[in-house]
C-alpha cells in the first residue's frame, strides 16, 4: 500500500518552524508594545536591571523567533531561544513555589515552555531545512 504525503518535508519544516516560532514574535511584539509592565514584571521577580532584561527579551523572542520563521542562522537562534525558554520557565513559572490556587496555572506555562524548547531542539539539530535562507546558502 502507497502511503501519502502530506507535507514534504521542506513545506513540513517551514511549517513547523513557523509554528513554534509564532508564540515567541507575538511575545516579543507585545513586550515592545507594553514595555513598561515588562519591565515591572521582571522587577518583580527580583532580577537585576530589568529593562535590559525586557530589551533582551525582545531581541530573542522577536528576532530569534523570524530568524527561525525565515530560516537564517535558524540553530543559532533556536539555541538561544532554548535557553531563554528554559531560563523563563524556571525563574517566571516555578509553580512548585507558588500559591495553591496559582500553582496549575504556572505548571502549565513551565510545561508550555519545556515542550516549546523541544521543538526548538529539533531546529537546532537538524537546521531549517530546504526552504529557507540557510537552505538556499547550502544549495
Amino acid at each position: 500500500m502507497k502511503q501519502t504525503k502530506i507535507l514534504g518535508p521542506v513545506f513540513g519544516s517551514f511549517i513547523a518552524r513557523v509554528l513554534i516560532a509564532l508564540i515567541f514574535v507575538a511575545s516579543g511584539a507585545s513586550k515592545i508594545s507594553g514595555f513598561e509592565q515588562t519591565v515591572g514584571y521582571i522587577a518583580s521577580k527580583g532580577l537585576p536591571l530589568p529593562a535590559l532584561g525586557a530589551i533582551a527579551a525582545i531581541v530573542v523572542e522577536l528576532g530569534g523567533g523570524l530568524m527561525v520563521i525565515v530560516g537564517w542562522r535558524a540553530r543559532w537562534a533556536a539555541a538561544a531561544m532554548i535557553l531563554f525558554t528554559l531560563a523563563a520557565a524556571f525563574i517566571f513559572h516555578n509553580f512548585w513555589g507558588v500559591p495553591a490556587d496559582a500553582a496549575q496555572n504556572q505548571m502549565i506555562h513551565f510545561m508550555k515552555n519545556i515542550s516549546m524548547a523541544g521543538g526548538l531542539l529539533y531546529v537546532l539539530i537538524h537546521g531549517s531545512g530546504g526552504w529557507s535562507l540557510d537552505g538556499r546558502r547550502a544549495g
